[in-house]
């Protein structure tokens, strides 16, 4: 397996209660190696932008909502097969189906307040780091 990056995002739920710092010892025990992160509160412009590929489903506005509710935690990760070790490592969207020891089953709350993103394919994995991290702040890291 390659060396790649994905995006993981910690989500405003997770920071709110103060399940950040677990959350990122629990991606670098997998692993990860944290190669950019920014703490920021996105607007609805920009979570709109980010999540256009669900515009017109039904959690879409719900979705931009809860994104914009608080500070989130966008970081680029590096590892093996980074996007479909990270979607393991994470697990199910909903927390009652992700498996033990999962981000999501220690620590997310719901289906909608699910504590992390991360990116869905290699494809999304580029545009969604490059939407938080232009460039050259990546620059050099790798």
């Amino acid at each position: 397996m390659a060396v790649s990056l994905t995006l993981g995002i910690v989500k405003p739920d997770a920071i709110a209660t103060g399940k950040t710092g677990k959350i990122l010892a629990h991606l670098e025990e997998a692993g990860f190696t944290l190669r950019a992160a920014r703490l920021v509160r996105l607007t609805d412009a920009q979570a709109g932008a980010f999540y256009a590929v669900h515009r017109g489903r039904p959690f879409y506005p719900e979705l931009v909502a809860f994104m914009t509710s608080g500070p989130c935690l966008p970081m680029a990760l590096e590892g093996e097969d980074a996007v479909a070790t990270l979607r393991t490592v994470i697990g199910a969207t909903d927390p009652a189906e992700a498996a033990p020891g999962t981000v999501r089953k220690l620590y997310a709350e719901s289906k909608g307040r699910n504590a992390i993103h991360a990116s869905d394919s290699d494809e999304n994995a580029a545009r969604e780091v490059a939407f938080f991290f232009p460039e050259g702040e990546l620059a050099g890291m790798r």
